[in-house]
């Protein structure tokens, strides 16, 4: 397709670096101002307000977080699409990944009547990716009926005078659920100055508008009903750890299959009590590279402010991941961030790298019980390398471990508590003892439930979370 001339720019020229890191440098600024204030808002206190001026800062960083990554992919480049992406015949529901929420583009070229989307758009819209692209005559018809007004005048004011698009619509899915798509695009001016083409970058900003909602209802709940203020502030001590955690529950389909690849299933067990809650965490996250991050962890405390470190902390295990660090170090860059926060915790983890073309497995631990393996019917823990807890001594090391996995194995990673009144070498023996269940089981959601048939039920003091992952033949 030739490049067409908009108004100050060529159309296929990417941004300067320059600019663009002068942009992130000013993102990252404004991250630390914002904190700073944050962090002069008390975090556990009875006045209402004060814990929802808390949940706004939260919000903030989180919106700014997501800013601060699209702007490094602006000015790294986007990754290389897959050769073959595969069909799902009903596209999966909306869950955060190997980035902060879904980044689609499109381009619709009015000289030739071309259409170009990327990969990531057809699944924001739940299109086979073997159908071709909607024309703009074709895209209202995926759209909300209220909404189909706004996304007509929205591309009739781009094509025909010339404006930029910025606004959002809602897509009703196959299944009669509603995703929210921002939509920001210009149009691209040809030689003679009339409009050549449009081009459109499309984001999923379900789970922020989700976010924004439960901020005000929040709101709403701490001014017209004082009597559940314990209730808001066990809710405002999740919320913005969930604004970064895995929304999927149990068995989870990685997009990329075959030999070799994780089957994972994972389940966040709560304490009878409901007590510190937002605390614990469980992710399984794809990296551009082709492994898979497996981690669990837990801060110690509870309230808003452990909830705020745990989802700050797996948004930097998320990053790190995804720029190439290897567990060891990452561990090690986490125990400084950890000692560098206004509110200090201690923490501990397992960071887990998998390379499924050579099915191997790198690892690091912060004071945390190990991954346990097991094959053949069998099930051991794994040696622990060096690793003290997060937060407990300032540029303590970190080491790594290394495994070879075979075809069948079976990885269960678990926090403390998982094991109701047993910990260190009693709760191995108690989950090694599952060995000959994991072996009839044929899914890593088999297995989990074993472990769940075992040990999910009874009185729980404190939560725990437990995530299995299988090695496919």
């Amino acid at each position: 397709m030739p490049p067409h001339l908009s108004a100050d720019r060529s159309a296929t020229q990417p941004p300067g670096r320059g600019p663009v890191d002068s942009l992130i440098s000013q993102t990252r600024r404004l991250k630390g101002d914002v904190d700073a204030v944050r962090r002069g808002t008390p975090a556990d206190t009875a006045d209402p307000r004060d814990r929802w001026q808390r949940a706004l800062y939260d919000l903030a960083l989180h919106q700014l977080d997501d800013l601060d990554e699209y702007l490094a992919q602006l000015r790294d480049g986007p990754l290389p699409a897959p050769a073959e992406p595969s069909p799902p015949t009903t596209a999966p529901a909306p869950r955060r990944g190997a980035l902060p929420s879904r980044v689609g583009s499109a381009e619709w070229n009015l000289l030739t009547d071309e259409v170009s989307w990327s990969g990531e758009l057809y699944r924001i819209l739940d299109r086979d990716p073997a159908a071709p692209p909607l024309t703009l005559d074709e895209l209202p018809s995926l759209v909300h009926d209220e909404d189909r007004p706004r996304l007509t005048a929205m591309v009739t004011g781009c094509l025909v005078d010339g404006r930029p698009i910025d606004g959002e619509f809602r897509l009703t899915r196959p299944d009669g659920s509603v995703r929210t798509v921002h939509m920001m695009g210009e149009p691209v001016l040809g030689s003679d100055g009339s409009t050549a083409s449009m081009w459109a970058v499309l984001r999923d900003v379900s789970e922020l508008r989700r976010c924004r909602r439960a901020v005000s209802e929040t709101r709403d709940s701490l001014h017209h009903r004082g009597q559940d203020a314990a209730r808001a502030e066990h809710r405002l001590a999740v919320e913005p750890q969930e604004a970064v955690l895995s929304a999927w529950r149990g068995s989870l389909r990685l997009t990329r299959r075959g030999p070799r690849a994780l089957d994972v299933a994972a389940r966040h067990l709560p304490a009878a009590t409901g007590a510190a809650a937002g605390r614990h965490w469980y992710d399984a996250l794809e990296l551009s590279d082709g492994a898979t991050l497996l981690s669990v962890g837990a801060l110690t405390g509870q309230g808003v402010g452990v909830a705020s470190g745990t989802a700050m902390l797996l948004g930097a295990m998320r990053g790190m991941a995804m720029s190439g660090t290897e567990p060891g170090p990452l561990m090690a860059c986490l125990d400084r961030l950890l000692g560098a926060t206004g509110q200090p915790a201690l923490g501990s983890g397992l960071c887990l790298r998998y390379r499924p073309e050579s099915r191997s497995l790198a690892w690091a631990q912060a004071g945390h019980p190990v991954p346990l393996l097991f094959r053949g019917g069998t099930g051991r823990a794994l040696d622990a390398p060096d690793g003290i807890r997060l937060g407990a001594a300032p540029a303590a090391p970190y080491g790594q471990g290394e495994e070879a996995l075979e075809a069948g194995d079976l990885l269960l990673l678990h926090t403390d508590g998982l094991v109701p009144g047993r910990s260190g070498a009693a709760s191995v023996r108690r989950l090694v003892g599952l060995a000959p269940q994991f072996t009839e089981g044929r899914t890593a959601q088999d297995c989990l439930l074993a472990v769940l048939r075992e040990f999910g039920d009874g009185d729980r003091e404190d939560d725990a979370c437990v995530l299995v992952a299988r090695v496919a033949s």
